[in-house]
């Protein structure tokens, strides 16, 4: 892009994240099928190699990493063939909830009849409070990344909105979570006859059971909550395409990761015609050239210009809007697709070397 002057911008790259020692929780996230998963993955492996363990996790229940990386991932952290230190898994945090109930009650020994009041009462507060099976299994889901002791971990998302709700779990939880122990304390009686009218057998057992399960997942959002809002912790990378739809829904993301109170200073810009050329110049030589090239190729190069001039738009707008700000990285438009990780470590290197956008 010949008519940036990016001297004085933020630095054109991921290199920022690389060297955050500090940094635990890198969420990548972004308009679906704007790169979200090779920007992740190749986010993953530059961090390999300056950390000693390094987790990408895929919680978009469209997984894609199996198929990046071209080998089988599953929901256990699986080794990355060709490093030691680099792990992925793929996981959906809806499909979690049952499982999480039945580790409840395991662990709460309860007795058969006990454990179908729980699961009565669990589905009758999972309909009363829109999201709070999902926002109790994200919280199992933090738990148990957490107790894996990586050292940072890469969260390839699912796109925009989905991503949002996740990220506004503590927020709604701690709401609805509030909402439920002031109902404790005002009609806790409620609790004991439904237990005795789903066959349960200590009511006021099962009442403290229930909430306890609720206060311990307050206690891991708030914890999460408190991660994620910290800047030294936790960052939002943001992945779009020089396009208007993907440039808007880019907009409502970083306004929308503010509100939450969660950092995010990068941008990568994904499938970029040329990012090192200017439209203009491009234009100036098709016009010198075109009328010795054969029709078809006058046709394919004047679509391709029309393009590449439509991006220059939009990647202009991106700077007038977060370069002053934000690192803006510029991935281009190749033409093969990346998988695999000899794929991925070279395409990954433009995320860490900036493209000379005055060249």
């Amino acid at each position: 892009m010949a008519e940036f002057d990016d001297s004085e911008l933020p630095d054109p790259s991921l290199m920022n994240i690389i060297e955050q020692e500090s940094l635990q929780w890198v969420f990548v996230g972004g308009k679906g099928g704007v790169g979200k998963t090779t920007t992740s993955c190749c986010l993953g492996v530059q961090l390999a190699k300056s950390r000693k363990k390094v987790l990408i996790v895929s919680t978009d229940p469209a997984h894609n990493l199996s198929d990046v990386f071209c080998q089988k991932i599953g929901r256990e952290p699986t080794p990355i063939q060709g490093f030691d230190n680099l792990s992925a898994m793929e996981i959906d945090a809806n499909d979690d909830m049952e499982q999480m109930q039945q580790s409840m009650e395991e662990a709460a020994g309860a007795a058969d009849d006990d454990n179908s009041a729980l699961s009565s009462i669990m589905a009758e507060l999972t309909n009363s409070i829109p999201g709070i099976d999902e926002a109790m299994s994200f919280s199992e889901l933090m738990k148990q990344v957490q107790g894996l002791d990586y050292d940072v971990v890469v969260f390839d998302t699912a796109p925009t909105g989905h991503t949002l709700r996740l990220l506004s779990f503590p927020t709604i939880m701690e709401k609805a979570l509030g909402k439920v122990m002031e109902l404790k304390d005002r009609f806790g009686g409620l609790i004991n006859q439904a237990s005795a009218m789903f066959g349960g057998g200590n009511g006021a057992d099962m009442q403290e059971m229930l909430i306890g399960r609720l206060e311990e997942t307050r206690a891991v959002i708030n914890k999460v909550n408190d991660a994620f809002q910290d800047p030294a912790l936790t960052t939002f990378v943001c992945v779009c395409i020089p396009e208007f739809l993907s440039i808007y829904e880019t907009e409502r993301l970083v306004q929308e990761l503010s509100k939450f109170g969660i950092d995010s200073h990068n941008i990568v810009v994904n499938q970029v015609l040329f990012p090192e050329k200017d439209a203009e110049e491009l234009g100036e030589w098709l016009d010198e050239n075109i009328s010795s090239l054969p029709k078809e190729a006058q046709e394919i190069c004047s679509k391709m210009m029309a393009r590449k001039k439509m991006q220059d738009k939009y990647i202009g707008q991106c700077f007038d809007l977060y370069g002053d700000d934000f690192h803006v990285i510029l991935m281009p438009l190749l033409d093969h697709e990346v998988r695999g990780v000899e794929k991925l470590k070279a395409f990954s290197e433009s995320l860490v070397d900036p493209i000379d956008l005055e060249g």
